[in-house]
């Protein structure tokens, strides 16, 4: 009975588990370009639209911008195909 009940609890708390970390990466999509902070915190910020825009953030820190490796662009309008 006691292994059942750990299955069970394994099978149903993995899924939940799932769409958590999906929705933490989801914002690093949004914006173009990261600061990205080096020492002995880590991070990296991605919020800005362009390098100009990060900089500000990025000064008298140990930090550099960086264009997102996660960027997706939004789909621009659907190509009408010309009939013949």
């Amino acid at each position: 009975m006691r292994v059942s009940s750990l299955v069970l609890l394994a099978a149903t708390a993995f899924p939940l588990a799932l769409p958590a970390a999906a929705a933490v990466q989801a914002p690093y999509d949004n914006y173009p370009v990261c600061l990205q902070v080096y020492g002995p915190v880590r991070f990296i910020e991605c919020r800005y639209v362009s390098i100009e825009q990060c900089r500000p953030a990025a000064q008298g820190i140990a930090g550099q911008c960086v264009t997102n490796p996660w960027y997706q662009p939004p789909a621009g309008p659907a190509q009408r195909r010309r009939g013949r």
